[in-house]
């Protein structure tokens, strides 16, 4: 599967230091559920946890 890069990503401006990319604990995103629906600029992707605790994203 061939994924296509764009050249610049305006979502996602490139942080200036480490220290100001804000981080959210999964569990508070996913509430004790196994699976959360994401729309990211109007596309609905799907986030899972896996029996193994890893997370995959689908669009």
């Amino acid at each position: 599967m061939m994924v296509e890069k764009p050249d610049t990503f305006k979502h996602a401006p490139v942080p200036r230091e480490a220290a100001e990319i804000r981080t959210i604990e999964s569990a508070d995103i996913f509430r004790g559920a196994n699976e959360i629906m994401i729309r990211h600029d109007g596309v609905v992707y799907r986030m899972k946890i896996t029996r193994q605790g890893k997370l995959i994203l689908n669009k």
